[in-house]
């Protein structure tokens, strides 16, 4: 996928093209990264490159979930290790429950008529507002984007801190763009 959305002809695109980009950046904070490297907390935060991954694919699915009327028991401790890869569970087991999130994401949101479409706020969460009975499902796809991004920035800023790899670096990397006297590709720091 390129650096930038492409051209896009309607909102629904728009949007889904914007959440795609959110989701392929937040995945490159993860190239090249060793599985103690996904695992570090760099910073003064538990959060880990492997870990928001897993949370925003947890999290894009229970929005889904929400849209459909699926119940969802509230649970706080699977909330809470959304946030950290379980002993033993590889990126690769991640990026494929992500693909497959994204994948009914897109599927649900192209079977849906009208963005204006009702989605009921869960009022047993603390941080929905209390005034507000629904969100529209365009709502719900503007706050994907806002919440894989802002966790993209978090992932951005704890990679550059287990490796100082860099987003248009490893952009160049991953998308094998050629060295420029401005623009080298990462590579591991054994390389």
């Amino acid at each position: 996928m390129p650096a930038q959305v492409g051209a896009i002809s309607n909102e629904r695109e728009g949007l889904l093209a914007y959440l795609a980009q959110m989701r392929y950046v937040l995945r490159l904070t993860a190239y090249g990264l060793t599985p103690e490297h996904l695992r570090a907390a760099s910073t003064r935060s538990p959060l880990t490159v492997g870990g928001l991954i897993k949370h925003c694919a947890s999290t894009e699915e229970s929005w889904i979930k929400t849209i459909l009327g699926e119940p969802q028991p509230l649970d706080y401790q699977k909330y809470a290790t959304s946030f950290r890869l379980a002993d033993g569970e590889t990126l690769d087991e991640v990026f494929a429950n992500y693909d497959g999130v994204a994948a009914r994401t897109e599927k649900v949101i192209g079977e849906i008529a009208d963005l204006n479409q009702e989605v009921p706020v869960d009022h047993s969460l603390p941080w929905n507002p209390k005034d507000l009975n629904a969100w529209s499902v365009r709502w719900v796809l503007l706050h994907l984007i806002q919440e894989t991004a802002r966790h993209a920035g978090h992932a951005d800023i704890i990679r550059e801190s287990v490796d100082g790899g860099t987003a248009y670096p490893l952009l160049a990397a991953a998308e094998g763009w050629p060295e420029t006297e401005w623009l080298k590709p990462w590579k591991p720091a054994s390389a």
